[in-house]
């Protein structure tokens, strides 16, 4: 299983060895989803002040946050779905907060690269799906979250 990952930094922080390690790291959580083989999702790192605006454009929330995530999978009204075996399936785009990433890494005790994993997991399975608007789904997802992290063995 190996996923198609479009990575772009918007802070020139982020090193080749970070994006190689979340590569892997999204490889094996696809592989624990079991996703198909061409399956693809967009991982950009930008800063507070453009997730910032980000956030306020498309969520109404006027604050910066640590990822957000844009899933192609959600059927809008009046979209009809296109499925075909040769058909690459596009997850969406994950957007991390470079600045709220290291932040928080120094307010958990971690490396950066935990925090920055733990986000791209995070937004990745808010991509296929997983959500913690109640408190049942937030034990799900976080469990799994925790389950794909651990089993890669980028703990805390």
């Amino acid at each position: 299983m190996s996923l198609h990952i479009d990575f772009t930094d918007e802070t020139d922080q982020v090193s080749s060895k970070q994006v190689e390690e979340l590569t892997n790291l999204l490889n094996h959580a696809a592989a624990m989803e079991e996703l198909p083989d061409k399956t693809e999702l967009s991982l950009t790192f930008v800063s507070d002040e453009r997730i910032h605006e980000i956030n306020r454009q498309y969520r109404d929330k006027d604050r910066p946050t640590d990822v957000i995530s844009f899933a192609m999978e959600e059927m809008g009204e009046g979209e009809i779905e296109i499925r075909g075996a040769e058909l690459p399936r596009i997850l969406g785009d994950i957007i991390i907060s470079v600045d709220t990433a290291k932040q928080q890494a120094d307010e958990y005790g971690h490396s950066l690269m935990r925090e920055m994993g733990f986000l791209a997991v995070h937004g990745f399975l808010h991509l296929l799906g997983y959500d913690h608007l109640n408190e049942q789904d937030e034990k799900h997802m976080f469990g799994r979250q925790d389950e794909i992290l651990n089993a890669y063995g980028l703990t805390r």
